[in-house]
């Protein structure tokens, strides 16, 4: 399954045959919120592959469809629900979006967690990135790039607010002082092109994890412009 389709469908069967996998064998693509840098390639994408769409509700209430919609399946925010032979927990986030949410995986033995699109570090969050073996986290912006970089105030004072996105600073307050240390692999997601460096976010949490004694885990800073390497858990 595909979560989120944030980049056009012509870019989406690139990443996916980098990685030896083809989008006609989706079976779902799920979607967290309708943001555009989530759902850009969806309906040609659902459309030309005949894979439904799960999302909620009031995210649905959003979308516009050129053409005839794809199937949709909704599901509640806060639920769980199953495609295949996952398990999906839905859990809500932070965010200027209509109802945004975040997801955990599971299969009988593993889970996979993704957080990201967070203004900020929710009791509800924290609970739900509890025991998870991979765990994708947004690590959006470094505040004094943010502070000094090309976005009109309205829309720093956005991005910082606790309805806008997680801070390099907040992802490591985060893995010192709620982080269970259970994840193998941590991959650093959603960073912003203009406000952000990979370099920092890389020292930022490798500090985090130094102070918190993880000296195994894995950690990877995810690339807008190429995927990451194959994981498995």
């Amino acid at each position: 399954m595909l979560f989120d389709a944030g980049l056009s469908c012509r870019q989406i069967h690139k990443r996916l045959e980098a990685i030896g996998e083809d989008a006609s064998a989706l079976d779902a693509i799920v979607i967290s919120h309708e943001h555009s840098d989530h759902i850009t390639g969806l309906e040609v994408l659902a459309r030309t592959t005949s894979t439904p769409v799960y999302l909620t509700k009031a995210t649905a209430g959003t979308l516009s469809w050129k053409k005839s919609p794809p199937e949709i399946l909704h599901f509640e925010a806060g639920r769980g629900f199953s495609i295949g032979d996952l398990d999906i927990e839905s859990f809500t986030v932070s965010h200027d979006a209509v109802d945004p949410v975040g997801f955990c995986i599971r299969t009988k033995d593993t889970k996979l967690s993704i957080a990201t699109d967070l203004g900020y570090m929710t009791d509800s969050v924290r609970h739900h990135l509890l025991g998870s073996d991979l765990l994708v986290l947004e690590s959006n912006y470094d505040l004094e790039m943010l502070k000094l970089g090309p976005y009109p105030w309205s829309v720093k004072q956005r991005i910082m607010s606790r309805d806008g996105h997680l801070s390099n600073s907040a992802m490591a307050d985060f893995l010192k002082q709620d982080w269970d240390h259970c994840a193998k692999t941590i991959v650093m997601a959603h960073l912003s092109t203009h406000n952000n460096l990979p370099v920092i976010v890389e020292m930022e949490a490798r500090i985090a994890l130094e102070v918190v004694g993880a000296k195994t885990t894995e950690l990877l800073v995810a690339s807008q412009d190429q995927p990451t390497e194959m994981l498995q858990i």
